[in-house]
């Protein structure tokens, strides 16, 4: 009866090649939760090698040297899972800003006029200040402009206020003709009240013959 029988004594080695890549998605409403998706290549190059012997028994036994070689041997590989890492603190909202306040209104711009005694007719300084006003008043996108006029206390008070009013219409016609819209102006008359320096009945005040022009 025949028989026979391998035994492999010997292996050789071959060189391989690996490559690993992976992806991380974080699970936002779980800190420290990730989704992972990684990616595996494995590759024997040239394959494997073995020797060994081959015994073959019949009338008699024989021995016979082998050797057998396996081809490349190539994998790839797909892993998805689930990742925890521990101690994880949760993401901190960023505060919300504060509300930017608005921008506060620009400061009320006032020029005065003065007026010599008992007159309405304007000085060439004066001039100089209106046109200075009227100016601006276009370059700032001034939407009003007060124009006030004032008396010193010599005379009645009834003949005061018209007087303050013939002021600032003298004042407000200036503008007009510098460039001023009449619907900007407001034309106002206070007579001896509101007085610059204060003074008593029957004095003639420089600082209080005036006009205000006040630009909003």
């Amino acid at each position: 009866m025949a028989s026979q029988g391998a035994v492999i004594n010997q292996s050789k080695g071959a060189f391989a090649v690996q490559g690993i890549a992976g992806l991380a998605f974080p699970i936002a409403p779980i800190p420290g939760l990730s989704a992972t998706l990684e990616y595996r290549f494995v590759d024997i190059l040239d394959g494997a090698k073995y020797n060994g012997t081959l015994t073959q028994c019949g009338d008699g036994c024989t021995v016979s040297p082998v050797s057998a070689k396996v081809g490349d041997n190539i994998n790839h590989s797909f892993l998805v899972g689930l990742r925890y890492a521990f101690g994880v603190a949760a993401p901190v909202a960023p505060p919300t800003p504060a509300p930017m306040a608005a921008p506060a209104p620009a400061p009320a711009k006032t020029y005065l006029v003065f007026f010599d005694w008992d007159k309405y007719n304007l000085t060439p300084r004066a001039t100089q200040i209106i046109a200075e006003a009227a100016t601006d008043s276009q370059t700032a996108k001034v939407t009003t402009i007060n124009v006030s006029g004032y008396t010193d206390t010599s005379g009645t008070p009834t003949y005061n206020q018209g007087l303050s009013i013939r002021r600032a219409k003298a004042v407000a016609m200036k503008l007009m003709a510098d460039g001023v819209p009449a619907a900007e102006i407001s034309i106002h008359g206070y007579g001896e009240t509101h007085l610059l320096v204060p003074t008593g009945p029957g004095v003639r005040e420089p600082q209080n013959r005036r006009v205000e022009i006040v630009l909003n």
